[in-house]
């Protein structure tokens, strides 16, 4: 069992519990919703980091931890349409870490961030762990009364779109498993370095360590009700697609030729036997908003928010479970291939 499909049953079981009328959407989207007031919605999202698992300490500084840390709830905000306000933070770490410069400027990095949205930092909890660093990362936002925008409501002949660009974030990590290292100013790389590929270098560690939530985007769709359906992604365009078509009962024809794939993926992946296509399918925590627009909302969809393009990449399809990618004149199935935390090893 896969944590997918965990959570699937896990939700089975609590939607057959009696819970409070409030609660609006519970396991199964990025965040939940529950009924504030008369006109208001409450969002809620958390997070979990793992040392070993989700980060590794030797490559990422400690403020762009706590960058990232918070990043990854914003972009969950941002996948329901809404605006954050609120943040509690609880973190675990060896004494070790406690004892030197970690605590202070891993929080520098969050609170820039959360300074960066006006988000403030309204609680949470701090304790010793024996072995590693454990983050728990919960932002709040608040929408119009059923303006959440859920992974639900994609249908037939909506068209599918991706803000910024695609596998950085996953270039990036397979550079730090070559070696690159991000260093104040500079990138130290050991034996991959090429003097003309350091700036490239630095942006794809960037975009792993340091990933930029598009708030403003999510604010954009779900304030002006563009959005049909929306998610982020975090795990991979294959793997979240899936995710969205499945909530929706649809399935899903993209255009390999349209998705936007980082420049400087492009530029570094062929000369290291990397597929700038396969990670832009497959790679996780771009944290960009895949999501869909109804065909008469089109006219209505800017072009940019805070500097960052959309592209349309397909259509969504009346083929339930049916996720097809074509590419020339052939078109083939595409399979879920993110990340599953718990999947089993192959024998």
């Amino acid at each position: 069992m896969n944590e997918f499909e965990f959570l699937d049953r896990l939700r089975r079981q609590t939607d057959s519990r009696r819970r409070c009328s409030r609660l609006l959407t519970a396991v199964g989207d990025d965040a939940s919703v529950i009924r504030e007031s008369a006109n208001r919605d409450l969002i809620v999202t958390t997070d979990l980091l793992v040392e070993g698992v989700d980060f590794y300490t030797a490559a990422t500084p400690a403020h762009l931890l706590g960058h990232k840390a918070l990043a990854v709830s914003l972009s969950d905000i941002a996948a329901m349409g809404a605006r954050p306000f609120w943040t509690f933070l609880s973190i675990g770490m060896p004494r070790e870490r406690w004892e030197d410069q970690f605590k202070d400027e891993f929080f520098e990095g969050y609170l820039t961030l959360a300074d960066r949205f006006g988000v403030s930092l309204s609680g949470g909890d701090i304790s010793e762990t024996k072995m590693g660093i454990v983050i728990d990362s919960i932002v709040l936002g608040e929408v119009d009364s059923g303006a959440a925008i859920k992974r639900s409501g994609a249908r037939a002949g909506d068209q599918i779109f991706v803000t910024g660009s695609l596998g950085g974030a996953a270039a990036g990590l397979k550079l730090i498993e070559l070696g690159a290292r991000s260093v104040p100013g500079a990138i130290a790389t050991g034996p991959i370095q090429n003097s003309d590929d350091d700036q490239s270098i630095q942006s794809l560690l960037r975009r792993q360590l340091r990933p930029d939530p598009r708030v403003g985007w999510g604010i954009v769709l779900g304030e002006q009700r563009l959005a049909t359906s929306m998610i982020d992604l975090s795990d991979g365009l294959s793997s979240d697609l899936h995710h969205l078509c499945k909530e929706s009962n649809a399935g899903a024809l993209i255009d390999a030729s349209l998705i936007p794939r980082h420049d400087d993926v492009k530029r570094l992946c062929g000369r290291r036997a990397l597929d700038p296509l396969a990670l832009a399918l497959h790679g996780g925590e771009d944290f960009e908003l895949l999501f869909t627009v109804a065909p008469e909302d089109l006219s209505r969809l800017p072009k940019r928010v805070d500097g960052v393009p959309v592209t349309r990449i397909g259509e969504i399809t009346a083929n339930a479970g049916a996720i097809n990618i074509r590419e020339q004149n052939r078109i083939w199935r595409l399979e879920p291939g993110g990340y599953e935390h718990f999947t089993a090893l192959p024998s």
